[in-house]
């Protein structure tokens, strides 16, 4: 598995981690475990990946993230109010500088009209600056939709194309 990988973005980030000396722990549903796995891939990863956890399951998102019965509830497991709650929870139970989450609909069941197939959330607030990136601007948590919507239309456009 770890020779189909493309190690360039992996092994940016990590030379970015390990320079300004923080670290990275990532929650994952519709990836299951890829993105740990491709951070994994890189010799060193010790030195800022602290724990990649496979929360796929409502309760299995409660149960190690601490995500709320009323986000997942009122938004659903595939949403931005969730991705934010399961960053911030992975963030603060592995004690890491970075949380990443993703959540989405993998497919090839499972989408609805309001979340397709394809449609993904993406999180990563940071400890110090609440949901701000280092340079101050929102993190990807806050525009999430936004890239759910994108992965939505790019998915319809190779659709249509067909």
């Amino acid at each position: 598995m770890n020779d189909d990988i493309d190690r360039d973005l992996p092994m940016r980030v990590g030379d970015a981690l390990r320079d300004a000396e923080e670290t990275l722990a990532v929650a994952e549903s519709c990836t299951g475990g890829l993105i740990g796995a491709t951070i994994t891939a890189i010799p060193g990863a010790s030195d800022y990946f602290e724990a990649g956890l496979t929360t796929y399951a409502y309760d299995a998102k409660r149960r190690h993230l601490g995500v709320s019965r009323e986000a997942l509830d009122e938004h659903g497991a595939v949403s931005d109010p969730v991705a934010l709650e399961m960053a911030r929870g992975v963030r603060d139970v592995t004690d890491v500088t970075w949380g990443l989450s993703v959540t989405g609909v993998a497919g090839p069941t499972g989408g609805t009209d309001a979340d397709p197939v394809g449609t993904v959330y993406v999180a990563s607030p940071t400890p110090a600056r609440g949901d701000l990136t280092p340079r101050g601007r929102p993190s990807l948590a806050t525009s999430s939709t936004a890239i759910g919507r994108s992965f939505e239309r790019k998915r319809s456009n190779r659709r249509s194309r067909t």
